[in-house]
């Protein structure tokens, strides 16, 4: 498997991928190695987690660098991902024995109940490129902490950091027949669907994830899904900073080149603020800088993947044949590299592609809206349902908004933010399941009830 860099379009590096023998081993050693690992007391268990966390600091030049080469991520932004992983595995240090502890439910008269915590076995985690650790510490820190095996397949555009995980697991004391890579592209996956796996969780896009479903819902195991998203921002007419408020939304629209589930993907603005909220939106986004992800001060790097340049020309094109206009970028740069300059579109509608299925990319449609009926409406009209978000100065306003928004997680005054201590789940075609928060904990256990008489 030849890595390229997205930003040269230069091998990086070639990777011996997969065959479904060598998968099948990866299960048979995993399978070994999980009642062993079970065993020890999760305090041992927490300690290497512990490691891993520390490492991931001390490596922090050596594991950006190599995110950055891989999906074009720009250097600043690899450190902050790094940044973001350690908070997250910090919290399941700190939260995973208040949750994992046996219970004690009745403790009077003549039988005791109590409930214990078990772990799954061994778990696959087909993981994602556009955040690759961040949505990986998602599974695989609880997963290992709650006693599972896994086998990790990260995404053949991260290959290269997904190793890097696996080596520093390793380092920090998970044995080597407990985790374990399989670096590949599709039929790699497929041969994870066909193993006898005690769970599956994946992350990616809605096509893929209805796949795996429907090839893995006979199994009758645990399945959990983080999918896409279309994601909404409401501005409210009573929004005072408007120029500071455009630029936080237009950061949480086009950081990581928009390549996030959570990113903002549409945005409907009240008509009284309609005209400035744009101009002082698309001058924030003239303002990014654009080029090689390694060069200091760039904000928008490559695409991670080709193939995109054209689903964001389609997207734009449809727009604009359907009476849409453009007020910036929107085309390939003619240059090296998978460069798409970071695109603003108004006069936009519902019948466009581009205010209804996923970008995925530096491209946003900013729609004009009379009323909080009218923006809720249009808010909800989606087949997904990952996070949505409203700006203004009146809570009480917004949360009238926020109640009815059929999403997994809601914002006032604040998007493209995830909590480790709040659960991360999507609805209708944005997942199924959750990770984070202590429900994120016990995603990865069997909880047995005991009565005890005697």
């Amino acid at each position: 498997m030849k890595i390229i860099n997205p930003a040269t379009e230069e091998l990086i590096k070639e990777v011996q991928e997969d065959s479904q023998k060598s998968v099948l081993q990866k299960y048979a050693d995993l399978k070994n190695g999980q009642i062993k690992w079970a065993d020890i007391s999760l305090d041992e268990r927490l300690a290497c987690i512990q490691k891993f966390y520390e490492m991931l600091d001390s490596e922090k030049d050596h594991l950006a660098k190599i995110l950055s080469l891989e999906v074009g991520k720009p250097l600043s932004q690899a450190h902050n991902e790094l940044k973001g992983a350690r908070t997250r595995i910090k919290f399941f240090l700190e939260n995973s024995e208040k949750w994992l502890t046996e219970e004690w439910m009745v403790t009077e008269g003549g039988t005791k109940e109590k409930i214990t915590y078990e772990p799954l076995g061994v778990i696959t985690n087909i993981s994602a490129w556009n955040y690759p650790y961040l949505v990986g510490v998602n599974v695989f820190i609880p997963a290992l902490i709650g006693g599972n095996a896994v086998l990790y397949k990260p995404s053949e555009y991260s290959t290269l950091t997904g190793l890097e995980i696996e080596k520093l697991l390793h380092k920090s004391g998970v044995p080597s027949d407990v985790f374990k890579a399989v670096p590949g592209a599709r039929e790699v996956g497929q041969s994870l669907l066909e193993l006898p796996l005690d769970g599956y969780f994946f992350t990616g896009s809605f096509k893929t994830g209805l796949a795996i479903a429907q090839k893995v819902a006979s199994k009758l195991v645990p399945f959990q899904m983080e999918l896409g998203g279309k994601d909404p921002v409401y501005i409210m007419d009573d929004i005072a900073d408007i120029k500071s408020t455009a630029a936080g939304i237009a950061d949480g629209a086009f950081y990581n080149n928009g390549q996030s589930c959570c990113s903002v993907e549409r945005i409907y603005v009240h008509s009284t603020i309609y005209d400035q909220f744009v101009k002082e939106f698309t001058e924030e986004v003239k303002s990014y800088k654009i080029g090689n992800p390694l060069e200091e001060g760039v904000y928008i790097g490559p695409l991670t993947r080709k193939d995109q340049l054209e689903v964001l020309s389609s997207q734009i094109k449809d727009a604009l044949d359907k009476g849409a206009k453009l007020l910036c970028g929107g085309n390939k740069m003619n240059s090296k590299g998978y460069y798409f300059e970071p695109a603003v579109l108004v006069n936009v509608n519902h019948t466009m592609s581009i205010m209804k299925d996923e970008s995925f990319g530096p491209v946003i449609g900013i729609q004009k809206v009379s009323n909080d009926e009218e923006a809720l409406r249009l808010m909800n009209d989606t087949e997904y349902g990952l996070t949505a978000a409203v700006y203004s100065k009146d809570k009480a306003r917004a949360d009238k908004i926020l109640k009815k928004l059929n999403t997994g997680s809601v914002y006032w005054n604040c998007c493209d933010r995830v909590s480790p201590y709040l659960p991360w789940s999507g609805r209708k075609n944005s997942g199924l399941g959750a990770t984070l928060s202590y429900i994120g904990i016990r995603a990865f256990v069997h909880p047995k009830g005991y009565h005890l008489r005697g």
